[in-house]
């Protein structure tokens, strides 16, 4: 019989190479964000699923024995969208995680970085990846972290932007840290050891870090580039290049996102070398780094591509916020959501009133009632408290946002997420008032947790 496979990120580099070679061998659920048009013209299951959401990835894990999760950093998909992507990153995984469980699924593959191999200060993408496979990894079911550098292969975007400086550039100024080593590896090499690394219980519960046999730096690999595609290029260091400029100016040459420019620019100061204690003993012939660039640029097979979508509805006003807040004293989320009130209150000097029942959070300002919260306690545990908005003067829809308080990696934090809010103030204001404020409140909350006085323990009950 055959494995279901779910792959999530399965729109990317790594998920169209993935299923392509692998479609007729596996049954594969491919999950995206949009729905498909024509579902009856593919080999492969499409499900649409809102990864923000346990309850709809929860849907879409359904039948499946592995999944491959190959999300980073995703694109905004609300008007607002407050939070670092690290937090954002960590809460998609914690999503996915109870997902998982929820569904027993016998494996999760990650592809993710490799960890540093210097004294440098961990880039925060770096880190994040690492965050995110602690936090996939947290629960049940086995976990097989991929690390990998450089994956190298036609339209993948961190070598689209090699190619594209090497087009744009006849003199390229780089950083001195571009001497950095690294071991890239080719997209049909890497999609060999996924495949291997699927239902194989050796890999479970452990990093394994992969990459070719060549050792280089970036800056050789702009020279294999410029010379593969027959262009004269004068590439050299200059130490007085900030990682800052390098960012913009790579932006800006490439015409690539920033925000997908600052992963691959913040970890070229790092050696991403394997550690040999990680390696993957297969017996595979690597393509080498010429090779593989040469492949990437002018491909002789038929390049994957992603099915047609309903393009996507027209943006409501609505906010997504995701704020991480350290949690010292391992507070339960029970403790936070009924202090959260409490401290409020208190913090407004009685002008704002904030209640909680156990059933209800309700705030109210001069007996006008802003905004009314239910707990959902079937959904609700010792680690996540999930609240709808179902009512008050600041929301113009109500039943469909939600609140929550999530702690992560192992409670060390605690995720304070706002999703799908619609605010019934006019945009900017809201923008630059209620959104702001939402912020400065966070991080003053944040603050109190670090001493929660003792008073204020009293105050709380059990259900």
């Amino acid at each position: 019989m055959k494995r279901t496979i779910a792959i999530a990120g399965a729109t990317g580099f790594i998920g169209q190479w993935f299923i392509e070679k692998y479609k007729h061998e596996y049954n594969i659920i491919a999950l995206s964000r949009n729905k498909i048009k024509y579902p009856d013209s593919t080999d492969v299951n499409w499900k649409q699923v809102d990864l923000y959401s346990i309850s709809s990835t929860t849907k879409a894990l359904e039948g499946a024995d592995t999944a491959i999760y190959l999300v980073h950093s995703m694109m905004p998909s609300t008007r607002l969208n407050q939070g670092d992507f690290e937090d954002t990153d960590i809460l998609l995984a914690d999503n996915f995680s109870r997902a998982a469980q929820a569904c027993n699924l016998k494996q999760i593959i990650y592809v993710g970085g490799i960890l540093p191999k210097d004294d440098h200060t961990i880039s925060k993408h770096l880190k994040s990846r690492y965050e995110v496979e602690k936090t996939l990894g947290s629960r049940n079911t086995p976990l097989t972290s991929i690390r990998a550098g450089i994956i190298i292969g036609p339209n993948g975007s961190s070598f689209r932007i090699v190619q594209q400086l090497v087009k744009n550039l006849p003199l390229m100024a780089c950083p001195e840290w571009t001497k950095s080593l690294n071991q890239p590896i080719d997209i049909l090499d890497a999609l060999q050891i996924i495949r291997w690394s699927v239902g194989n219980e050796s890999t479970y519960n452990k990093p394994v870090e992969i990459g070719g046999n060549q050792i280089i730096t970036y800056m050789d690999l702009l020279k294999i580039t410029a010379k593969k595609m027959n262009k004269r290029r004068l590439i050299f260091s200059l130490s007085f290049i900030t990682i800052g400029l390098s960012k913009l100016w790579v932006s800006l040459i490439t015409g690539t996102s920033k925000f997908l420019v600052s992963p691959l620019v913040e970890s070229l100061k790092h050696k991403m070398t394997l550690n040999p204690e990680n390696i993957v003993d297969l017996p595979i012939d690597y393509i080498s780094v010429e090779d593989s660039v040469e492949k990437a640029l002018y491909p002789k097979e038929i390049i994957p591509e992603n099915p047609e979508f309903f393009p996507r509805k027209k943006k409501e006003n609505t906010v997504r916020s995701v704020q991480r807040i350290a949690n010292p004293s391992n507070r339960s989320m029970d403790f936070v959501s009924r202090i959260y009130p409490i401290w409020l209150k208190k913090r407004f000097a009685d002008i704002l009133k904030a209640n909680y029942d156990g059933n209800f959070i309700k705030f109210s300002f001069l007996m006008i009632p802003l905004l009314e919260l239910k707990v959902i306690k079937s959904r609700s545990d010792d680690n996540r408290k999930l609240f709808y908005i179902t009512g008050g003067w600041l929301v113009k829809r109500t039943s469909l946002g939600w609140l929550e308080f999530r702690s992560v990696l192992n409670n060390e934090y605690l995720i304070a997420g706002i999703h799908e809010y619609v605010p019934s103030l006019p945009w900017y204001i809201y923008k630059y008032t209620q959104a702001k404020l939402h912020l400065v409140v966070m991080k003053r909350f944040e603050k109190f947790l670090f001493s929660v006085p003792k008073k204020y323990s009293k105050n709380i009950k059990q259900n």
